[in-house]
């Protein structure tokens, strides 16, 4: 067996053993299903439309939510009570979703605060009320 054989040999078997992680939610278990409507995504996505296809065409084919790993959204309180959902990594998944028209996503809510979005949006985060 050539080394290059074995390299993706190797590169196939991690890529069946590898688990989805999440700094933010590998804590969290439980996934909402969060109406697509009330995530706020600042940051505007650079988008591979290969990998945006190719979750369509999986979540497109699988009754199973799980195949598809859920995004994590931040959930924060505003300061008269007021609910908001930001998110700003899979963007992939997110689009595959928006695409297929789909009204919710799977998701992890993490409990966040104000802080934690000045530390993405800096002197653009919003007053949340």
């Amino acid at each position: 067996m050539s080394s290059e054989s074995i390299q993706s040999a190797e590169a196939a078997g991690d890529a069946r053993n590898c688990v989805n992680k999440s700094i933010h939610s590998d804590n969290v278990k439980e996934v909402h299903h969060v109406p697509m409507d009330v995530i706020i995504r600042p940051i505007p996505s650079v988008l591979d439309e290969l990998k945006v296809q190719s979750l369509m065409d999986t979540i497109r084919e699988s009754a199973d939510i799980s195949v598809v790993p859920p995004i994590d959204v931040l959930w924060i309180k505003g300061r008269e009570g007021g609910n908001y959902y930001y998110s700003f990594g899979g963007c992939h998944r997110f689009a595959a979703y928006q695409r297929l028209k789909m009204s919710t996503i799977p998701a992890k809510l993490i409990k966040s605060n104000n802080s934690d979005l000045t530390t993405y949006l800096g002197a653009s985060t919003p007053d949340l009320r």
